[in-house]
């Protein structure tokens, strides 16, 4: 079979077309979490959600209980698991260690104002994380990620975190990683990547149920 995103859309079949046209991935941020709801960065710190949101998470199910994917994913983190769980698709996925999010380092568990009291200019997305990730680092990580999203034969679902998942998208659309700074994600929330032709694109971003 063609591999559709690599190919030449001049040599699709129309079938082929319509259905790399068809094809959707869902990318489903965790629910909320006491330190999401603080703003302290979380990125190995494997904290459970809050009853808010797993009621935000319960939400999903209905949408995606029944939704024939052909491929679900989920970081290993339990937030992350939780809230794939009460969609409704864990017995579906597998916990993939590159949808961890972005490894802050000395930075784990600090607001970007504490950061910013000592450090005035810092910024994530352009200068990383002392003993953590940078941008590009995330990005190695994510490709991998892409590859297999590429290779599914229809629609897929990842469940992650909020910079790594902003990280991804900027990924599929072949943008710098730095990018990412651009696309807020919220918790609870779902964003859908596809297809217009042979180009990849936002279908929705940072909608809620």
């Amino acid at each position: 079979m063609a591999n559709f995103p690599d190919s030449d859309a001049s040599t699709l079949s129309h079938s082929e077309q319509q259905s790399l046209q068809a094809r959707r991935v869902y990318l489903i941020r965790h629910g909320e979490t006491e330190w999401s709801l603080s703003g302290k960065h979380t990125s190995r710190t494997d904290l459970p959600l809050t009853a808010e949101g797993e009621r935000r998470a319960e939400l999903l199910a209905p949408v995606f209980r029944q939704h024939p994917f052909a491929l679900v994913l989920t970081s290993p983190m339990k937030r992350a698991i939780r809230t794939c769980e009460l969609a409704g698709l864990m017995a579906r996925a597998e916990c993939v260690a590159d949808l961890r999010e972005w490894d802050y380092g000395d930075y784990e568990g600090r607001t970007t104002v504490d950061i910013r009291a000592a450090h005035p200019a810092w910024n994530l997305f352009h200068d990383g994380a002392p003993k953590g990730e940078t941008a590009e680092d995330v990005a190695a990580r994510l490709r991998r990620v892409l590859d297999r999203v590429l290779a599914a034969r229809g629609d897929v679902a990842i469940f992650g975190h909020g910079h790594a998942l902003r990280v991804f998208a900027t990924v599929w659309l072949e943008l710098a990683p730095e990018d990412a700074e651009r696309l807020a994600l919220e918790t609870g929330t779902v964003s859908v990547l596809g297809f217009e032709r042979e180009t990849r694109v936002v279908r929705m971003w940072n909608g809620r149920t």
